[in-house]
């Protein structure tokens, strides 16, 4: 990824600004959100910003990459009204993606999700069968599914990466404009840094793979570079849980802050994720960098500071 010109949609939101702004300072790099949910303040200023919707015609699709993450990337987003989360998720990657193809982009990395494997305490392969729980998993194997028809009849190359629990803090990272929708791991420790009690939904036993964002965009942009087709896990392989979590946070910040144990309020809820990221490593040789102490520890450090 060098001297290309690339669409990175969601480019305002966590994972996407960090995408856009690792890409910029070798290639021409446009980012396109609506603002829903991201901010420009978290983009460089050698990104191009376009606020439009995915929804929209005449896209700035004339690119070399589509880097497609725009999506109400949770379960109670898109609950709260299933319809336009279908059409963001669903119509949104269709009208993209084939716009893009118009203006000759062979080359599409989009967002799916880990959501789809269920609660399992075991690796997950892509090969396991998987099943649509939630409008928001529905929304993801759509665009998994229209990602094999943009390949099998056009011949595009549409690699759709299904992330883990991917973090990065509020106060030296992308996290803190998803305010209750930013990960545990961000919220969790803002809260404690506050001396203020993180819920933890039934006994806290529930447990993530929680991978830092710099691996993911590592990652991304290598699904780009060896212009990959199918779909791909992006997470570590290792899990830990949210009273782990927590032990961890108070340890670095030096602080003794206990959890308030809550009833799950969610009528379905993964319970436990892990990756397994063999796939990946074996089509680029990605792995993860950022084990999860480390990655504690630097969602911790500005609090320590």
């Amino acid at each position: 990824m060098d001297g290309k010109r690339v669409l990175v949609t969601g480019g305002a939101g966590f994972i996407g600004s960090n995408l856009a702004n690792h890409l910029a300072p070798g290639n021409d790099v446009v980012a396109v959100d609506d603002l829903y949910l991201g901010t420009p303040e978290n983009l460089d200023d050698d990104v191009e910003f376009v606020e439009a919707s995915v929804l929209d015609d005449d896209l700035p699709t004339d690119v070399d990459v589509v880097f497609h993450l725009a999506a109400l990337s949770s379960y109670t987003m898109h609950e709260d009204d299933p319809r336009l989360g279908a059409r963001v998720n669903v119509e949104g990657f269709v009208n993209t993606v084939d716009q893009a193809r118009r203006d000759g982009c062979e080359t599409v990395v989009y967002a799916s999700t880990s959501s789809i494997y269920g609660s399992r305490t075991d690796p997950s392969p892509e090969s396991m069968p998987v099943e649509a729980r939630t409008g928001y998993e529905a929304s993801k194997l759509a665009r998994e599914r229209y990602g094999e028809y943009f390949h099998n009849h056009y011949g595009m190359r549409c690699a759709g990466l299904r992330f883990f629990s991917v973090y990065q803090g509020f106060e030296d990272g992308n996290e803190e404009h998803k305010g209750k929708y930013a990960n545990t791991v961000a919220q969790f420790t803002d809260q404690i840094a506050r001396g203020e009690r993180p819920e933890l939904f039934g006994d806290g036993s529930q447990t993530r793979d929680f991978t830092h964002v710099s691996d993911v965009v590592r990652g991304i942009e290598l699904a780009a570079e060896e212009r990959l087709q199918g779909v791909y896990n992006l997470g570590t392989g290792v899990s830990y849980s949210f009273n782990e979590m927590v032990e961890m946070i108070n340890d670095e910040l030096g602080t003794d802050v206990e959890p308030k144990y809550v009833e799950n309020p969610l009528d379905v809820y993964v319970h436990d994720t892990m990756a397994d990221p063999t796939k990946m490593k074996e089509a680029t040789g990605w792995e993860p960098t950022v084990d999860f102490e480390d990655g504690v520890a630097r969602v911790c450090a500005p609090y320590r500071d």
